[in-house]
């Protein structure tokens, strides 16, 4: 099977060191911490030979002392375990909502890409559960692989220091292991990413079907996408259990070596002690040791999945943060009035056998008024996307201007438009908090004014006005009332020309005629491009072009 891995595994742990960037303190401490605990085992094996020895004689003491050492030693573990839960816990909601914020921020102010590579619900698959996967391996699996290292390392040396034959004997399954290691690794990191892939494709159609229920209750189609849904999950289900049989198979030639390593050393003991060279002491410490350092790597290869999806995730990741970040700094904002003007442009989308747009000139003069007509695929969507710069020209250049300056169009330049898509955009919340999106710091009575400008004014009449709740997607108004309030919000921004992308679409006759009156009468000193496919805007308009 071809590796279909992307990046290497030296460039996904460098993305991950520097995902722990904020929380490598704390992290510290977490490690501090194990290590701290593991010095506390270390000395109860001491303290526990001793007393042993003790009460059988060997040596001479005072036996209570030992009793309270191992006491307190038992008490400080316990307050060390409490400690390091409340580290892991609050740490982690913080990483995660960092992390989350930042790869959020990139996603929003990435270039738009016209046809998205990835679904939304793929895209919010990999926001919430590999950030989650790989927030955990930072939190929790590599502070604890430190506290394993150094348990193992502290418990060989102990066990060293009483039989150094035994310890060697011991440490001998370590080549095995990392051989073993190297394989599952590989073969585990392309599993688990099928794994995911396949969680993502249920986390969309769940997300598409529920979002478009309507639309599948009226195609008849329910039981099509519980179908769809049920043979996902079985794919699911079947790639889980390969990766689950090669785990356990994995896990069960590991844990072989350690039993025959925990035999050797009871009948090494076994012997010895036989032979008077040891004490039973001694004995019970070369048990605990042997425990001590077989434990870590039995830790070290249950650590191994999460490790191993920690760098699935951040491929997952990576793979998000591909999409270059647009120029939105420092925005250009033309002083007066701006009009467009588009010299010889040609666009065709990424992937596409045909151009959308093939040499098309025009000329926007400020204050003007226009409507775009064209049939449906022409381009005039495509037209108002290169205006706002969501995508760029092939060839050929669109500049915003006036009377005193001139400005390529870039997302810089975006301030100075006002855009108002086609169909429902509404988000859940209330129409006041919808409204808001379009000006922030906008009064009671400038959110009154844009809706009787929209011919939303109907919001007046609602009981709780302004503050009314709207679900997903505008859920509790018509499409047409929907559509006013988009409107409405869209007529908050501060910019000089006007986009109106199919905005009526929605609206009847008498509706739209009396919107169009209030935008033409009352903002005559925007300039207003509709594109429309109804031809009752026309005469209000200066130019018709056609696409």
């Amino acid at each position: 099977m071809k590796n279909a891995n992307k990046y290497c595994t030296r460039q996904l742990l460098f993305g991950i060191w520097k995902a722990s960037y904020g929380a490598r303190l704390q992290v510290a401490i977490c490690a501090f911490v194990g290590v701290v605990s593991v010095a506390c085992s270390l000395l109860f094996v001491y303290l526990s030979k001793e007393a042993i020895d003790i009460a059988t004689g060997v040596h001479t003491g005072i036996l209570w002392h030992y009793g309270l050492s191992m006491g307190l030693l038992i008490l400080t573990e316990i307050l060390l375990r409490a400690t390091n839960t409340w580290l892991v816990n609050t740490l982690s909601v913080k990483t995660q909502n960092r992390l989350r914020t930042a790869l959020f921020e990139r996603l929003i102010k990435s270039e738009w890409q016209g046809k998205e590579a990835r679904h939304s619900g793929d895209v919010l698959n990999r926001l919430i559960q590999d950030i989650n996967t790989i927030v955990s391996a930072i939190i929790s699996t590599i502070p604890l692989l430190i506290t394993t290292a150094v348990q193992f390392i502290a418990s060989f040396c102990f066990l060293y220091s009483m039989d150094n034959n035994l310890a060697i004997m011991l440490v001998l399954i370590l080549p095995f292991f990392a051989l073993l290691s190297r394989i599952y690794v590989n073969r585990m990191r392309r599993m688990t990413k099928a794994v995911r892939e396949s969680d993502s494709r249920i986390h969309s159609v769940m997300q598409e079907s529920l979002q478009h229920k309507t639309v599948v209750k009226t195609l008849e189609q329910s039981e099509s996408m519980i179908s769809k849904l049920q043979s996902l999950q079985h794919n699911l289900y079947g790639e889980v259990q390969a990766r689950t049989r090669f785990s356990i198979f994995s896990r069960t030639l590991v844990s072989t070596g350690f039993s025959m390593g925990y035999l050797t050393a009871f009948l090494w003991g076994v012997f010895r002690m036989q032979g008077g060279t040891i004490t039973f002491g001694v004995m019970t410490a070369f048990l605990q040791l042997v425990g001590r350092i077989q434990r870590p790597l039995s830790d070290i290869a249950r650590m191994i999945p999460a490790l191993v999806g920690a760098l699935t995730s951040a491929e997952r990741l990576f793979e998000l943060e591909e999409t270059p970040i647009e120029d939105c700094d420092h925005p250009i904002r033309l002083g007066a009035t701006a009009g467009i003007r588009i010299n010889d442009v040609s666009f065709t989308y990424p992937n596409g056998n045909e151009t959308v747009l093939q040499n098309f000139s025009a000329n926007f003069t400020p204050g003007s008024i226009t409507a775009i007509l064209g049939k449906t695929g022409a381009g005039k969507t495509t037209l108002i996307r290169l205006i706002l710069s969501l995508i760029k020209p092939d060839k050929g250049s669109i500049t915003l201007y006036n009377q005193n300056e001139e400005v390529e169009a870039s997302p810089r330049t975006r301030t100075n438009l006002i855009y108002v898509p086609q169909g429902n955009t509404l988000f859940s919340g209330t129409i006041r908090e919808n409204l808001l999106l379009g000006r922030p710091n906008a009064t009671d009575d400038e959110l009154h004014e844009v809706l009787r400008i929209a011919c939303a004014d109907f919001v007046e009449e609602l009981p709780e006005g302004l503050d009314t709740t709207c679900s997903e997607h505008g859920g509790g108004l018509s499409e047409g009332q929907a559509q006013r309030i988009a409107i409405a919000r869209s007529l908050l921004r501060p910019g000089s020309i006007l986009l109106f992308d199919e905005s009526t679409s929605a609206l009847d006759a008498n509706t739209e005629r009396r919107f169009i009156q209030n935008i033409t009468a009352e903002l005559h000193h925007k300039t207003i491009i509709f594109i429309t496919h109804r031809t009752s805007v026309l005469e209000f308009c200066d130019q018709v072009l056609h696409v």
